[in-house]
């Protein structure tokens, strides 16, 4: 069992920026994609950006494509998200997920462990 435990999140202006961390707790996720979702009332949560295992290979919905930067420091058992250039329609519940697989995948089933979420809120 793996707990994942985001911070980070809080309020900030339209271009302004933010970065989400997420710690792994209980074992190792070095060998796992890992990836930033994030949810707002009434919608499904959707993928924001996802990296593999070794950090090589990334992937980023075109919502956030140029503004967002995900990374991970398998030492730390942490993965972060770099968010500039922020939004109002940015503003949602964020959340980090362990993948099954070791490459990054859009597919949210692929995802097997979840943290608790981390508000961010920008305002205009």
């Amino acid at each position: 069992q793996v707990q994942l435990v985001e911070s980070g999140g809080g309020l900030v202006q339209a271009g302004g920026s933010l970065r989400l961390s997420c710690a792994a707790l209980g074992r190792t996720v070095s060998l796992h994609a890992m990836g930033w979702f994030r949810q707002t009332a009434g919608k499904e949560r959707e993928l924001v950006a996802a990296i593999g295992w070794s950090g090589t290979s990334t992937y980023y919905s075109n919502s956030v494509k140029g503004r967002f930067t995900i990374s991970r420091d398998n030492a730390k058992n942490t993965v972060y998200l770099q968010m500039n250039s922020l939004n109002p329609e940015d503003t949602a519940v964020y959340y980090c997920a362990v993948s099954i697989t070791r490459n990054a995948v859009a597919a949210i089933t692929a995802y097997r462990y979840w943290g608790q979420g981390t508000q961010v809120t920008v305002s205009a």
